[in-house]
């Protein structure tokens, strides 16, 4: 009983070091996501609520496009208010280990989502030499968001490795 007693704060150290293992794409791709993302046991999981936009120009009329901005706009804004509440929670981008994206269809692309707008926002925030770790991630299309001419709605999971 001494021994294991001895060895109990060594066990809780290794058993408090979590791993996140990220596999990417195949074929040497080079698209910033992982096609995988692994979390250990002793890991907790932060689901972090869908995340939406600031306004651009509160001044504009209230669901204008000026008010909220374009796709590209909007995502940053999206991310800078996700990576504000990541540091209140004293986590970041690093800690991404899911993303689901939702984007509204825009008239100057007959409807369709603007993929290129949103990624533009992304590739300064995930796979720099400053935070390379990419996310599982997944980009989708809906018909609308909670508020008039909002484009752009991001949810998160985060990994905390244990204490």
């Amino acid at each position: 009983m001494i021994k294991f007693a001895a060895l109990l704060p060594l066990l809780m150290a290794i058993g408090a070091y979590a791993e996140t293992t990220r596999y990417p794409l195949p074929n040497n791709s080079t698209f910033p996501i992982a096609q995988a993302v692994e979390v250990t046991a002793g890991t907790a999981l932060i689901y972090h609520s869908g995340t939406v936009p600031a306004p651009a120009d509160p001044s504009a009329e209230r669901g204008s496009r000026e008010f909220w901005g374009d796709t590209e706009a909007q995502s940053n804004s999206v991310f800078a208010r996700i990576e504000a509440s990541l540091t209140k929670l004293e986590l970041s981008f690093g800690d991404v280990v899911k993303m689901t994206v939702f984007l509204v269809g825009v008239p100057e692309l007959d409807g369709r989502m603007d993929f290129q707008g949103f990624m533009r926002a992304y590739i300064q925030h995930f796979g720099t030499d400053k935070q390379p770790n990419l996310p599982a991630r997944s980009a989708v299309q809906v018909a609308g968001l909670a508020g008039a001419g909002m484009l752009v709605e991001i949810e998160v999971v985060l990994a905390r490795p244990g204490n």
